[in-house]
C-alpha cells in the first residue's frame, strides 16, 4: 500500500505545534507502529540493504545528497572465478552534484556488466528461473542513477516477497543538515522509530531523536553462510548473488535467521 505523505495525519497521528522549536512536532494518537528508513539508493546492493526495506513501513531514497563516486551509488562486487570482481557504472569523479542529478549518458556498461553476470553465474542453480533480472535491470535507455538504481531496487524487493512503501526524499522538502534533517523526514512522515545501518552511529546525535519522541534503532547483519560457485565464502556481494544461488529460498538468508555474521571476506578483486 503507498502512503502519500499527505495523507500521514489521517494514518493515527496527529501534528501540533511544538514549543521547544519551529519544528512540527508529531504526536501519536491511537495507531499503529511507523518505522521508517532513510538511505541513499545503490546498485544492485547486497542483502543487508533488503533487511532494512523489509523492516521499514516506509522506506525512503535519500538521493538528494551529496554524490560520492566509487561508493556503494554505483557499484557492487559478484563471484567470479577469479575472486570477487567490482561491476563499475561509470558515473564520473565530479562531486559537485547530488546523487539525483547523475548522468550515465554512455549506455554501453549495461552490455557489458550483464556479459559479465551471465558469464559468472550461468552455472547457478537459480540462474535460469531468475535471468529475467538482468532483463528488467539492462535492457532500458535509463541514464539517470539514481532512476536505475531505485528502479532495480524496488523490482528485486518485490521479487523478496517485500510489500514496504518507497519514497523519494525529492518528495518530501526536507530541510536542515546531518540529524536534523534525518528528524524532519521522520516528522514529516509520522515515524515513531527510525532504523538505520550501524555506520550512521559515527554521526547522528541520539538526544535529537530522544527529543522528538522518535525511538533510534540500529540493525545488526547477522546472517548464515550460503552455497556459492566460487570459494571461498565471500559474505558481501550483490543480491544478485544470492538470488542466483538460493533462488526462493532468498528471503530465508537475510531476515528468516539470527546466525552469526560470517568472518570479514579475504578474498582478491579485480574490476571488471
Amino acid at each position: 500500500m503507498r502512503i502519500e505523505t499527505s495523507e500521514i495525519d489521517k494514518k493515527g497521528f496527529l501534528a501540533t505545534p511544538s514549543h521547544s522549536s519551529n519544528r512540527r512536532s508529531i504526536c501519536k494518537a491511537e495507531g499503529p507502529e511507523r518505522t521508517v528508513v532513510l538511505l541513499q539508493s545503490s546498485y544492485i546492493p547486497w542483502r543487508g540493504y533488503f533487511h532494512l526495506v523489509n523492516k521499514a513501513d516506509i522506506f525512503v531514497f535519500h538521493d538528494d545528497l551529496q554524490y560520492t563516486h566509487s561508493d556503494w551509488r554505483n557499484r557492487n562486487k559478484i563471484k567470479t572465478a577469479s575472486g570477487w570482481s567490482w561491476l563499475t557504472i561509470p558515473a564520473g569523479r565530479n562531486e559537485k552534484r547530488l546523487i539525483s542529478e547523475v548522468e550515465v549518458d554512455d549506455l554501453s556498461w549495461k552490455g557489458k556488466h550483464r556479459r559479465a553476470i551471465e558469464q559468472n553465474y550461468c552455472k547457478a542453480p537459480h540462474f535460469e528461473g531468475y535471468a529475467h533480472v538482468l532483463d528488467y535491470l539492462y535492457a532500458n535507455d535509463i541514464t539517470n542513477l539514481a532512476m536505475f538504481n531505485q528502479r532495480a531496487i524496488r523490482f528485486i524487493a518485490t521479487l523478496l516477497g517485500i510489500s514496504t512503501t518507497f519514497l523519494d526524499s525529492r518528495t518530501l522538502n526536507a530541510k536542515g543538515q546531518k540529524t536534523d534533517r534525518i528528524v524532519d523526514i521522520m516528522l514529516k512522515l509520522g515515524a515513531t522509530k527510525y532504523l538505520s545501518g550501524p555506520s550512521a552511529r559515527s554521526y547522528i546525535e541520539p538526544g535529537q531523536f530522544e527529543a522528538a519522541g522518535i525511538q533510534l534503532e540500529y540493525i545488526t547483519y547477522r546472517y548464515p553462510e550460503y552455497s556459492q560457485l566460487y570459494p571461498p565464502y565471500c559474505p558481501q556481494m550483490s543480491i544478485l548473488d544470492l538470488l542466483f544461488m538460493t533462488g526462493p529460498e532468498a528471503p530465508a538468508y537475510i531476515w528468516g535467521t539470527e546466525a552469526t555474521t560470517p568472518p570479514p571476506n579475504t578474498e582478491s578483486s579485480r574490476s571488471l
